[in-house]
């Protein structure tokens, strides 16, 4: 195999991602003639033409769109390798989360974080689809539900309370669990505790369904506040509303609520070896007053 530069698939990358040699030689700070002679160098190792030049544009023809494809998934591994393993990987730490976790209880929470630990940056992204720590895109993720790939660390982030949460002019009418029966219940389609489950632990036949559906916890939250119904939800993700006095537990005391284990942070076992990992790690568990973990 040829031994191609680097320079030369850089130009390359940057001249067919920008469309211009010119704007490629901004970016690296080279001339466009640069660009264009590295480019023209690549094109005779490679014995293909890449571009089809038209006046000062340049636009990838079909043998050049296959070489972008293969030579941007390398050059974006490498800049992932670059940070894993550079200085300012110390202090970086890329986080994906559950959705609703991460909206009602991590993010109120990232000033506290980032006070306790000058430096460090945070990216997140919430989805429902677990990463797979494949690509090294993230260094952890705190997920819903037990993790679905083997060989992960994994911290149970505590038990949840799951309970009915209504506005406070609604609780007045809530005396005990068969009063539910009255009102609009919201349904979360994706919560592993349903309103059935609850019903069934208060020795209640549950109803047929009635009130509002949202996938995602944090909607439903949202609509109990704005008076829609009653919501079977987690204590701790509703935690703001409950605290502003926006939801009450009207059945506290009064009914058997469910407890469970919820969200769990996981991560590769190389990941432990970052400072930031760790640091993360046991600041969320003193957050939850859960046990510093072992890692």
């Amino acid at each position: 195999m040829k031994r191609l530069p680097l320079s030369a698939l850089q130009a390359f990358e940057s001249a067919a991602r920008r469309g211009s040699f010119r704007v490629a030689g901004e970016e690296l700070g080279i001339s466009p003639s640069a660009i264009s002679h590295a480019v023209r160098k690549l094109e005779d190792l490679m014995g293909a033409a890449l571009f089809e030049r038209e006046g000062r544009a340049v636009r990838l023809n079909p043998a050049g769109e296959a070489l972008m494809r293969h030579v941007s998934a390398g050059f974006d591994e490498m800049r992932q390798g670059i940070e894993m393993v550079g200085a300012r990987s110390v202090n970086l730490l890329r986080l994906h989360c559950a959705p609703s976790l991460a909206a009602q209880w991590l993010l109120p929470r990232l000033r506290t974080l980032l006070a306790k630990q000058p430096g460090l940056e945070v990216r997140l992204a919430a989805g429902v689809d677990y990463p797979r720590f494949e690509h090294d895109a993230f260094d952890a993720d705190i997920c819903y539900g037990p993790p679905r790939q083997e060989g992960l660390i994994v911290v149970p982030l505590g038990e949840e309370t799951v309970t009915p949460l209504c506005a406070p002019e609604m609780a007045a009418r809530i005396a005990g669990p068969l009063d539910l029966l009255d009102h609009d219940l919201i349904e979360s389609d994706n919560k592993r505790v349903r309103w059935n489950h609850w019903f069934e632990s208060n020795g209640v036949t549950p109803p047929g369904p009635r009130g509002s559906r949202f996938d995602r916890s944090f909607m439903a939250i949202a609509a109990a506040v704005d008076g829609l119904g009653i919501a079977l939800e987690s204590t701790r993700l509703a935690e703001r509303e409950i605290a502003r006095g926006q939801l009450v537990a009207p059945l506290a005391g009064k009914a058997n609520d469910v407890t469970y284990v919820g969200h769990y942070l996981v991560f590769p076992r190389a990941a432990k070896a970052r400072r930031a990992v760790r640091m993360f790690a046991t600041w969320i568990t003193q957050e939850l007053d859960l046990p510093t973990p072992r890692i």
